[in-house]
């Protein structure tokens, strides 16, 4: 990996993360002393991260962590839904059995993983196994661009969904595992219409659930770490 690959990779690690507050000031002095890197690789990777909407850039005043908002939430979304359950369309339509056994694989990890107590429940390892799982569904979609788009979207909701699992204040009443359950085993029937509306429900539920735990709209009320 190059150096702004490397900075890009840290970066976009913690501001998913809520390392670093909405709206905070990325001064490349700051970054420079916490990643221990120059400063060019550094705004290379700020001015990616700013074209995937992780980081906003204003004249004379350098780059700041791109602010969070339920209108953003909600958006990107929506977008996610249609993205995703197009290319489970596509993946149901061209998958094989190396894709199915992808998908198996994938939930059988991640069950495991949640069943899991005391010093083994790494919510790291969760998350890892969580996206896994949703990737490995649309993963014979046979469009890079699509799931280029699908890790842009995972990446903005996850700033929203992983300080609601940190913060772990408001229980879902949900059992999400049943869901993923479900949705796999529609999408390895090949029923691509009840997949989809499986698929979209998850999402609909997990936004319903993060819009609760957020508050109403009250930047302050967002569960984000100010660390770093």
């Amino acid at each position: 990996m190059t150096l702004a690959e490397k900075a890009y990779d840290a970066l976009r690690h913690d501001i998913i993360r809520g390392e670093f507050a909405p709206g905070r000031p990325l001064r490349l002095a700051d970054l420079s002393e916490r990643y221990g890197m120059g400063f060019s690789p550094l705004r290379e990777a700020l001015n990616r991260l700013q074209a995937e909407r992780l980081v906003t850039a204003e004249s004379l005043r350098g780059f700041r962590v791109a602010p969070l908002s339920l209108d953003e939430l909600h958006d990107a979304m929506s977008v996610r839904i249609q993205i995703e359950t197009e290319a489970l369309r596509a993946a149901i339509r061209l998958g094989n059995d190396d894709w199915a056994a992808g998908i198996v694989s994938a939930l059988y990890a991640l069950n495991l993983q949640v069943g899991r107590t005391g010093s083994e429940a790494d919510i790291w390892a969760l998350e890892a196994r969580h996206y896994a799982f949703h990737r490995a569904l649309l993963a014979a979609c046979k469009s890079p661009w699509t799931l280029e788009f699908f890790e842009r979207l995972y990446a903005a909701t996850e700033r929203y969904r992983i300080p609601v699992l940190l913060a772990a204040a408001h229980p879902s009443g949900r059992d999400v595992q049943a869901e993923h359950s479900a949705l796999a085993q529609a999408t390895l029937d090949r029923d691509a219409a009840c997949a989809t509306a499986l698929l979209e429900d998850h999402y609909r539920r997990t936004v319903d659930h993060l819009a609760g735990a957020i508050g109403l709209g009250d930047p302050d009320a967002l569960p984000v770490k100010a660390v770093g």
